[in-house]
């Protein structure tokens, strides 16, 4: 049997990338579910609508990396709590628009100032090394073709 090939997880990038990402997610969620009573999947479904506007499940789905069950999840609990509406596409009437209601926009205007102070924290958290690390997520995230 071949030695196995030398491996460190938690020198491995992705992982590590993962594993910070979700840290993250859970210490902002902790905030804003005692306060504001909605899950990760709730937020990113808020703050998508707030940030674009009218659009679908599936936009949502494919902005937010969340499986399309999780942003639909989201969206009835949403709906059921009188915070967004569903409508059918006009252009495409397979899909549902989603659309924050005046509830919906108040909540996320009370949320905004909390997720501001959240990023603060971990910016000052990171210091100098914010500049780099800043660098490093839009190359990934934004590569050029």
């Amino acid at each position: 049997m071949p030695d196995p090939v030398p491996f460190d997880l938690n020198a491995f990038l992705p992982y590590r990338l993962n594993a910070a990402a979700s840290r993250i997610s859970r210490a902002f969620a902790e905030r804003y579910r005692e306060e504001f009573g909605i899950s990760i999947p709730e937020w990113r479904v808020l703050v998508h609508l707030y940030h674009a506007g009218d659009v679908s499940v599936r936009d949502i789905e494919a902005r937010v990396d969340m499986e399309k069950s999780k942003v639909s999840r989201a969206a009835t609990r949403l709906e059921a709590a009188g915070l967004i509406t569903k409508a059918v596409n006009d252009a495409d009437r397979r899909l549902l628009l989603l659309r924050l209601t005046p509830d919906g926009l108040a909540l996320v205007a009370r949320l905004i100032p909390v997720a501001m102070q959240f990023q603060t924290e971990m910016l000052a958290q990171l210091g100098g090394l914010a500049p780099g690390l800043e660098a490093g997520l839009s190359a990934l995230l934004d590569p050029r073709e």
